[in-house]
């Protein structure tokens, strides 16, 4: 299994710290809104990779951390005039039901900042007594000059950094010793939360806190840690230099980085208003339309969201739900399997091998989709009448690992495929309406092909399962 290394810029075979066992840190969202589809791409992909060793028989110790305390939080509570926690307590709990949606995981842990504060203050004070980070006025920065490798991950020289991106610097940059010296502890304002500190009544700054939540719940050093791309810097960056200077060792050996997600071929920004949420995405497509979409490109190739392109996720799983629909109904039918079937099994495991070479490529999630297609037209062509339940449930089973390993699944929800056949039928009485009668003989073709039955009746169109 190979993964693309942020760290060294090429791709390396996957060797775990500890034979058999995965850890995994995967940066979390900051929960102040409904998540938005940029964060879910990193959710997905993660996600994905996360089945895929778990399939493999690794025992995998996924951490995803919810940053409840933040600026843009505490904005939201002082908006709505409530508290913090009460903003925080609220979008995590709609992310989980977003994440439950996408068939994400729920991860091993999901630590929150506020729960690792007492954590994230020995870390600091450890920082300070080793001497790479010292206290003005209640604010404590680590001293970024003070670790020689500094900018190993993001691949920027120091000296360029300071004189060609002032973008980075922060406010207070007067009290610091460096400008390119980062916060670790901030002093109270009024209205925010705090805690107690040796400094002052404040809060972390936001780096330090994915360091100690890995630390805590993985250990000093980890196998992975991912995250979008746009985290590398300065985020990524600090937390190295944090964790390694507290430990004194390496803090994480695999570094893995999806690329942006873009809307219609920009950058997503309300102010452009091509801004979506999962949410609002999830009332016009199933979510699962959402989830593949995301892995019909390799993750560090950027993702380009549109209508069509959804529409077009959209027919192309509904190719792989009827697929599975045909090999469930033969398979119902049962029967041994002929000689001539058996003899058509070792394709199966020509697929699966194609499947399992793309995923340890790097997780290129769109070969391994190539696979299950080829999957599912071996299934048109080779399941037909006459052949015995049992080769069409060794197809289905098949079928239902490899997509369970993406996280897409094969059945449709029975609510979702009553609302699915309502949503036809009325289309379909529409464009008979407007005399549209190609249209509405092509919706009920599509209809028979999912297994569905019209019948025309002076109280209306009722619809029956083939």
């Amino acid at each position: 299994m190979k993964f693309y290394n942020t760290l060294t810029k090429t791709k390396e075979e996957f060797v775990p710290l500890e034979e058999g066992k995965v850890k995994m840190y995967v940066c979390g969202p900051t929960v102040y809104n409904l998540i938005h589809i940029g964060n879910a791409r990193p959710m997905i992909v993660f996600d994905t990779l996360r089945r895929y060793m778990l399939y493999k028989g690794f025992d995998v110790n996924y951490v995803s951390n919810f940053t409840d305390v933040d600026d843009k939080i505490i904005n939201k509570a002082n908006e709505e005039g409530v508290s913090s926690e009460e903003i925080s307590t609220r979008y995590i709990a709609e992310c989980k039901k977003d994440m439950e949606a996408m068939n994400i995981m729920p991860a091993t842990t999901h630590p929150l900042a506020t729960q690792e504060i007492g954590g994230m203050i020995e870390m600091i004070q450890e920082l300070i007594d080793k001497g790479y980070a010292y206290e003005v006025n209640g604010t404590v920065y680590f001293r970024t000059r003070k670790f020689d490798e500094y900018g190993k991950l993001s691949h920027k020289n120091l000296d360029d950094l300071r004189s060609g991106n002032r973008d980075i610097k922060v406010t207070g940059e007067d009290q610091k010793e460096d400008p390119l010296d980062f916060v670790l502890w901030k002093p109270k304002k009024e209205g925010e939360p705090s805690w107690a500190s040796p400094w002052s009544d404040g809060r972390p700054g936001w780096h330090i806190e994915c360091s100690v939540m890995s630390k805590r719940y993985l250990g000093t050093t980890i196998d992975i840690h991912g995250g979008g791309e746009d985290l590398i810097f300065p985020h990524h960056e600090n937390e190295i230099a944090q964790s390694e200077c507290a430990s004194g060792v390496p803090f994480a050996r695999y570094w893995l980085h999806n690329a942006f997600l873009k809307v219609n071929g920009d950058k997503m920004s309300k102010s452009l208003g091509n801004f979506f949420t999962v949410r609002e995405i999830c009332e016009e497509y199933d979510p699962q339309v959402l989830r593949y979409f995301t892995l019909t490109a390799h993750y560090r190739s950027p993702l380009n969201f549109s209508r069509e392109i959804m529409e077009s996720s959209k027919n192309a799983l509904e190719r792989i739900l009827t697929g599975a629909e045909a090999l469930r109904e033969t398979a119902a039918k049962g029967g041994e399997m002929s000689d001539a079937e058996k003899e058509k099994l070792p394709k199966l495991s020509e697929i699966r091998a194609k499947f399992e070479a793309a995923m340890e490529d790097d997780i290129n999630t769109a070969d391994a989709i190539a696979a299950v297609f080829e999957l599912v037209k071996l299934g048109n062509t080779e399941v037909k009448d006459g052949c015995s339940g049992a080769f069409a449930a060794e197809m289905l089973a098949e079928l239902d690992e490899l997509c369970g390993i993406l996280g897409l699944k094969t059945e449709r929800a029975k609510e979702d495929l009553d609302a699915q056949v309502e949503a036809m039928i009325a289309e379909r009485q529409a464009a008979r309406k407007a005399k549209d009668f190609a249209k509405a003989d092509a919706i009920r073709a599509q209809l028979l092909e999912m297994g569905i039955i019209l019948e025309d009746t002076r109280e209306g169109v009722k619809w029956k399962k083939a």
